[in-house]
């Protein structure tokens, strides 16, 4: 599990395979201290095991699925990608809960200064992704924890401090770039548990009103 905070931005060394799997190296420092082969490190969000590393960088595979469901089959040599190792059992969640499990893309539309103090970003979504999106919620963006200010039916907006933008990846995008979205995990199981069923121990909406919610 991660937190959603960047540790590092790492740089892309290679990227090896095909859309049926492939194999990542990221250059980076920080989040090499203490890690050990099997360890997890989220990539631009997504959750990666580390299969090998040398003094200056990490090689992960990256299975078909999160080619499919996030940016990473995109990435060049060259890139910078967020880093974050997974949140230590002692640690402080200083975040949200972020699984690294990427729900899908979104496209940036827009990066709108708002005087000295923030930088407006507007992601547009899918409506399956959306429809998990509210109004002052959290959400990840490439691993990012962000929180959202205004959502809509096409895009939704977060907007980024300078400590935030010059820690990560985020303002160095442009509109028409792809970002990997990975969506409050607390939504998806609430809707799941409401959805009908006759099996015994769903939570439905004649369950809860018999109950006095």
């Amino acid at each position: 599990m991660f937190t959603g905070l960047i540790e590092e931005t790492g740089t892309v060394a290679r990227l090896e395979g095909s859309a049926r799997g492939a194999k990542l190296t990221i250059r980076c420092k920080t989040v090499l201290e203490g890690t050990r082969v099997g360890d997890s490190i989220a990539t631009n969000g997504v959750c990666l095991t580390v299969t090998g590393r040398t003094a200056d960088s990490f090689t992960a595979d990256v299975m078909a699925e999160s080619l499919r469901r996030s940016g990473l089959g995109a990435l060049r040599p060259g890139d910078t990608v967020n880093l974050e190792r997974a949140m230590p059992a002692d640690g402080r969640f200083g975040g949200h809960i972020v699984s690294g499990h990427i729900d899908g893309t979104g496209t940036v539309q827009a990066l709108t200064p708002e005087g000295d103090a923030a930088v407006w970003v507007t992601v547009s979504a899918p409506p399956a992704l959306l429809r998990y999106v509210v109004e002052k919620g959290s959400i990840a963006i490439d691993g990012i924890s962000l929180t959202v200010a205004s959502v809509d039916s096409a895009c939704f907006k977060v907007s980024i401090i300078p400590h935030t933008g010059a820690e990560t990846t985020l303002l160095r995008r442009k509109p028409g770039d792809t970002v990997n979205l990975e969506c409050d995990v607390v939504a998806k199981y609430v809707e799941k548990l409401m959805q009908p069923s006759e099996a015994p121990g769903k939570i439905t909406l004649e369950f809860l009103a018999k109950h006095g919610f």
